[in-house]
Order: C-alpha cells, then structure tokens, then sequence
C-alpha cells in the first residue's frame, strides 16, 4: 500500500515525458533479469497510458508521450545471448520490437517502439559511416552533420541514457547522445523498480537542457 501510495505521488508530480529513454546495460545484467526489458516497456505503455485513466490528473496531459525505448546489451556474445532472446522476442507482445544483433535486424510488433541493441558500437556506427560516404565519393566540402546523420543505422537522439548499478556508460549513440541527460542508478538491474524510473522522469523535468548553447 506506501509502495503504491508513493508510485501514485511521483506520477503526480511528472509533468513533462521525455520522447526517448535509453537504457544501457551489460551481459551479466540480462542474465539476471531478462524480462526486464519487457517489463520496463509495459511501464512506459502504463505512462503513456495514465493521463486517459485519470480525469484527475492534468499534468501529463499536454506533455506528449514515451515515443521510443531503447536498450543496449554489452559485453556479451551472440551465442551467449540466444538463450535471452525468446525474453527478447517477448517485447513484441506489447510494443514494436526493433532487434539488432550481429549484422541481423528482426522487427516484430505493434505500438511503442522499442529498439534492442546487442553488441552494438557506437565507434563503429560512425567509422561504418565515413566508409559508406568514401565508398560513394562523397566530397569532404560537402559532408557535415545532416549528412552524416542521414547515415547512422540509429536516427534518434535519446533525450535519458540510464545506467543501472552506478557503471560506467559503454560508447553506444556516442553521437545521438552527446545533449542527452545522463542518470546513474545505484540500483542493480535485476532490482530496478517502477519508482527508481518515475524518480528519473520527475528528475528529469528539472534539468535545465541547453543542447550545447
């Protein structure tokens, strides 16, 4: 019931929902906790969901919504990973499930997308980049962000980067993510509550955000 009670006061005191949260996480966190992913989706689908529930509630109302989730799994195998991803593949039931492992991408789902990324560099995202533009002999007086941009394989700049159990960030969006809020949890994953993250929401809408200016 105080669990519930405090759930109720923090939702009270969001009034502004970011568009894109990212979580980073490693092998050894998935290993103890892989439906977390999904559960973590069916909150944001909860928040996308509670202005509609909750006459009462106007705040959240004219803040828009949770658009798009992503997770980063690191330090980890693919063939270690194959024993997750029926966890994984059960995000689809309650979002669009966009999945990247190796050079494989499966999309499967409907509603809030949710993107997982196994594995992935954000070091080799942009060096792959630089190839695709030499390989098309793309003059260097005309390459400059946009450009570079259009040829990123992940086209979002994740407005929260979570990290659980107070870890170091891996170079994962090292570009999407260079205005992002950063938030270090010192809760586990394995133990990572729907309060911890309505705590980095209500958090979140404190920081002054100036996107390098």
């Amino acid at each position: 019931m105080i669990y519930w009670l405090y759930e109720q006061m923090l939702l009270g005191q969001i009034q502004v929902l970011p568009r894109h949260v990212c979580f980073m996480i490693s092998g050894d966190d998935m290993a103890m906790a892989p439906a977390k992913i999904a559960e973590i989706t069916g909150w944001c689908n909860d928040l996308n969901a509670f202005p509609q529930k909750n006459s009462r509630v106007k705040s959240l109302q004219a803040t828009g919504s949770i658009e798009g989730l992503t997770f980063h799994i690191s330090g980890t195998s693919p063939e270690t990973m194959a024993r997750y991803m029926q966890e994984i593949r059960n995000v689809a039931d309650c979002g669009r499930l966009v999945l990247h492992y190796g050079s494989t991408e499966e999309v499967n789902g409907t509603g809030l997308e949710v993107v997982v990324a196994v594995g992935k560099s954000g070091r080799e995202e942009i060096t792959d980049c630089i190839r695709r533009l030499a390989e098309k002999k793309v003059s260097p007086a005309n390459i400059d962000e946009q450009m570079l941009e259009s040829c990123l394989m992940f086209k979002y700049n994740p407005d929260i980067v979570i990290k659980t159990g107070g870890d170091h960030l891996t170079d994962f969006l090292i570009w999407q993510s260079v205005y992002s809020e950063l938030f270090f949890s010192d809760v586990n994953w394995k133990y990572f509550r729907k309060v911890d993250f309505l705590r980095i929401l209500r958090d979140y809408q404190s920081r002054m955000r100036r996107f390098g200016k």
